[in-house]
């Protein structure tokens, strides 16, 4: 009998790599997904082996981290063995502009889920996908998992309580809780409002002539960008281990914004600079400057490390988004 997973955020990039990964594993996943008037499954629909007969290793199960009530029944029914949350409003800008949401979701949904857990009396294990963001604007680098946090956004904030509320969890009441603390992962699967998308998919745009300008913000900021579907198996190794504990996952390498365009745009044979301009309503009212990994931990106790390099990941979502934007188009004309 294989294990039951359930994963909130199922329908997110993350979440899809996590069920693919899980499900080849021999896992049940259930999704939590929210009730919406139209679907937003599209990550996971090829999982679906036909669209008449579903996988049936894989389950969606409609609940929201905004109501106890639905995680609590949800963690009565299925009884998992494993909960992966990595549902989030975790759009960094759009935490200003909704910053009560943002908490509610982010901070209290993970709360909802421990006490869930607490009252079941189930020795479920719980994954919380905690952000580099938290470490905002330290000044220690590289960051690793005793670096202070200075949150510089009502989503890093919310973010830095629910990390202290998984920790406290497993130490008040023996919860088998653990902590990602993972800095920014990319895919072909990204949002296309985070900025590494957002130039992916200019870029294939502007390479097919469909598109002239790619307007941006802030191009110094520096990230440690990894790639996703390496992060999932990292969060997966983490429940794995004998005793509950929080872990870096990050590349060790930092990379501002401004070569990730150079890189980019360089894939298909074009010169950023032709192509890009500063709109400074992209700016935010706080930056986070400078984030960067150590995942010395990780590498040691849970014998990971990433497998793509960032030049590889910049290619990987260039070429996806020209393969995809080029179908588009063509069933255009057809």
């Amino acid at each position: 009998m294989g294990k039951i997973a359930l994963i909130s955020g199922i329908t997110g990039q993350d979440g899809s790599y996590l069920a693919e990964f899980l499900l080849k594993k021999g896992y049940t996943v259930y999704g939590m997904i929210r009730r919406s008037s139209s679907f937003n499954t599209g990550r996971i629909d090829h999982i679906f082996q036909d669209p008449h007969e579903k996988n049936p290793q894989l389950k969606l199960i409609y609940g929201d981290l905004t109501d106890a009530s639905s995680i609590a029944r949800i963690i009565r029914t299925i009884k998992p063995d494993e909960i992966y949350n990595l549902g989030a409003q975790s759009h960094v800008k759009v935490s200003f502009e909704i910053p009560e949401f943002t908490v509610n979701v982010d901070a209290l949904g993970t709360l909802r889920f421990l006490e869930a857990i607490r009252e079941s009396g189930l020795k479920t294990k719980f994954y919380q996908a905690s952000s580099s963001e938290m470490f905002g604007n330290i000044k220690e680098y590289p960051q690793k998992e005793t670096t202070p946090f200075y949150p510089r956004s009502p989503y890093a904030v919310a973010k830095v309580a629910a990390h202290y509320l998984t920790i406290n969890y497993r130490e008040a009441y023996n919860i088998f809780a653990c902590s990602g603390i993972l800095f920014n992962h990319e895919s072909p699967r990204r949002g296309e409002t985070f900025v590494t998308k957002k130039i992916t998919k200019a870029v294939a745009r502007i390479k097919l002539g469909l598109q002239k300008k790619l307007y941006l913000g802030n191009l110094d900021s520096k990230r440690d960008w990894g790639y996703a579907p390496d992060y999932v198996e990292a969060m997966w190794l983490m429940l794995q281990q004998e005793k509950p504990d929080d872990y870096v996952i990050a590349t060790g390498e930092s990379h501002t914004v401004k070569e990730f365009l150079e890189e980019a745009f360089s894939s298909v044979g074009l010169n950023w600079r032709e192509h890009v301009e500063i709109d400074q309503k992209y700016f935010r009212p706080t930056e986070v400057d400078y984030l960067i990994g150590d995942a010395a931990k990780a590498r040691k106790a849970l014998q990971w490390k990433p497998k793509v390099t960032f030049k590889e990941l910049v290619k990987i979502m260039v070429d996806a988004d020209l393969e995809e934007i080029k179908k588009k188009e063509l069933n255009k004309n057809d």
